[in-house]
């Protein structure tokens, strides 16, 4: 014991207080550390706590292995156990809430009666209250309220009280407001986002393993539009509207002119022969007929929608194809009627001249 009213009512064993007002109040709390101005000023029964600077664990009274590092660190912690705060401001507001570590100037800053958070870095989870399980590394990263929130990097997940969310990267997710189960990686994601993964936001290129050579029997394939929004084309009726024939609408296809092309060289190094329709030349036939990029231009031919034409102007060439056959069947059978027809009278003929004939005499 070191310092003016440092353990003044003590009856507690095992404690070691150094400053003005350290544990002044505890009076059988065992094992605890304090160092600075006021530390564990409140402590009473709490056990196993270690407080390091001005204010530090200033109004525990019960709570347990706690330690804080810095001024006002877990300053409002009572009944808290197993808390963790290192830095000026860290854990301030903490009341109740357990198992929290907070490493940096106003981690945690409003957390009250939250558990299982991690905090590392200036401000990170800054802003969270009661939310849980929450892992926050970066400055200010995950500063709003939530449960399970994964952010990593400067101001990642800074403005969203959603939960279940992960980001990572420089103002990963900082787009997001109140979504949940979203995945940001490298992108700052879209207000209003739920369940919904975004990586990425300027690169031109992506490669990913384990794609190329695998075989998915009872796969679809995915498509990708211009704002990089995978998904895959559905055909259900659940999802349609003013189902009717195709009828006409197919034959722009008849104007179609395919090519044969290669890539440029800084596209196709190797210049492989390619087969296929010029977007620009199809746009001029029927415009829904393109997909286009960001800019509204021309991007590549929507195949899918040429194959569905092609089947429709094949199945009107087979219905005429079987229409000509069934005329050609009718017109058969009629053919083979009249060589029956004309079988008979031949051979009628044919008896009538060899029937004997009689000639009469008057003489």
């Amino acid at each position: 014991m070191l310092g003016d009213d440092a353990l003044l009512n003590n009856t507690g064993t095992d404690n070691t207080a150094i400053g003005f007002n350290t544990l002044l109040n505890n009076t059988i709390g065992h094992a605890n550390t304090a160092i600075g101005f006021s530390a564990l000023f409140s402590n009473t029964i709490g056990n196993l706590n270690m407080a390091t600077g001005w204010n530090a664990l200033y109004s525990n009274t019960s709570g347990f292995s706690n330690t804080a590092t810095g001024a006002w660190a877990l300053y409002g912690n009572m009944d808290g156990f197993n808390n963790t705060a290192t830095g000026w401001f860290a854990l301030i507001s903490n009341t109740t809430g357990s198992s929290n570590a907070a490493n940096g100037t106003s981690a945690l800053l409003s957390n009250t009666t939250g558990s299982g958070n991690t905090a590392i870095g200036s401000g990170a989870l800054g802003g969270n209250t009661t939310g849980i399980n929450n892992t926050a590394l970066g400055n200010a990263a995950a500063s709003r309220n939530g449960d399970n929130n994964t952010a990593i990097g400067y101001f990642a997940h800074s403005r969203n009280n959603g939960s279940n969310n992960i980001a990572m990267g420089y103002q990963a997710g900082f787009n997001l407001n109140s979504g949940s189960y979203n995945i940001d990686i490298g992108s700052p994601g879209s207000r209003g986002d739920h369940e919904t993964i975004r990586i990425g936001s300027f690169q031109t290129n992506t490669y990913m393993a384990g794609i190329s050579g695998a075989t998915v029997p009872t796969g679809v394939a995915v498509i990708v539009d211009a704002d990089g929004h995978l998904g895959t084309s559905t055909s259900s009726a659940r999802f349609k509207d003013e189902i009717k024939p195709m009828d006409k609408a197919s034959e722009v296809i008849l104007a179609l002119k395919p090519v044969t092309f290669h890539y440029k060289k800084e596209l196709d190094p190797e210049g492989i022969p390619q087969f296929g329709l010029v977007a620009e030349e199809v746009e001029k036939v029927n415009p829904d007929l393109v997909a286009r990029d960001e800019q509204g231009k021309p991007y590549t031919v929507r195949y899918e929608a040429v194959n569905a034409m092609l089947l429709n102007e094949f199945l009107k060439e087979h219905r005429k194809v079987q229409e000509m056959e069934a005329n050609a069947t009718k017109q058969q059978k009629q053919i083979d009627a009249l060589t029956a027809g004309l079988q008979k009278v031949s051979a009628q003929l044919e008896l009538s001249k060899s029937a004997p004939q009689t000639v009469s005499n008057n003489h």
